[in-house]
This record gives C-alpha cells, sequence and structure tokens, in this order.
C-alpha cells in the first residue's frame, strides 16, 4: 500500500488528490470510480485540515491501494490530532431547509453515502480512518 505524509492544511489537497489519483490510475480505475473516491477523499481530509490540530498544525498520513479481486480501492487517513470519531455524528437532517439545519456533518455524510465502507479507529495515538470502494 503506498503512502504520503503532508501537512494537514488545505494547502495540501491538491497533492493528496494527486496520490490518490496516481494509485486509482495505476490500477485502472474508471472515470466514475476515480471521482466518487475523490469526492470522499477531499471531504475527509478537509475535514482533518480545518479541525485535527486547530488551532496548531501536523502532519496526516494518506494511504491508497487500488486493485484486488474482487476490485477494490482502499483510502486510509491517520493523523495525531485530537481523538474525533465522525461516524459517531448523527446525520443532518437532509429534509429540513438549509437554515433549519444544524451546521456541520453534510461531508462525512457524502463520503458516507459514496463509499461502500468507512471504519475509524484510534490506536496508538493516531486518528485512522479506513474509506472503501468496491469497484
Amino acid at each position: 500500500m503506498a503512502e504520503i505524509t503532508v501537512a494537514a492544511d488545505l494547502d495540501s489537497l491538491n497533492d493528496v488528490l494527486a496520490f490518490v489519483d496516481g494509485e486509482m490510475e495505476r490500477a485502472g480505475c474508471s472515470m466514475k470510480l476515480m471521482t466518487q473516491v475523490d469526492m470522499a477523499v477531499e471531504e475527509i481530509f478537509v475535514n482533518i485540515a480545518r479541525y485535527a490540530y486547530h488551532p496548531e498544525a501536523g502532519e496526516a498520513s494518506v494511504r491508497c491501494e487500488a486493485g484486488g479481486d474482487p476490485f477494490q480501492i482502499v483510502v486510509g487517513f491517520a493523523d495525531r490530532g485530537r481523538p474525533f470519531n465522525p461516524l459517531d455524528r448523527e446525520d443532518p437532517d437532509v429534509t429540513l431547509d438549509a437554515e433549519a439545519r444544524q451546521l456541520g456533518g453534510l461531508g462525512i455524510l457524502m463520503a458516507k453515502k459514496l463509499m461502500d465502507d468507512i471504519q475509524y479507529e484510534y490506536r496508538d495515538g493516531k486518528n485512522i480512518l479506513t474509506l472503501r470502494k468496491n469497484g
């Protein structure tokens, strides 16, 4: 599984997407699959960049593996920011008008809808979030 470590800030988002896209391209992913994974990766990484270390700075590691039979894409994120399981949050009620909804949670909801599986664990002082998408 390939891995990169970047500064956990918004300036690193393009590097993260280029890394994940490179791994998916090498595995022959369809454009549709790549777009779905990219949207989820962006949402997760932006959350890490905005909240994991705030107001301090830190790093995030991103791992990616694509391939296998059956075909699957696995993207893992790890950071040493404050412990936070985004899957514990209740999904926002998208049937309400935007003004009536509580702020936050839409990015995680979108990632949940796009991916086939999302797992979170806090281990060895790290938040570890893993996305899986079947091809």
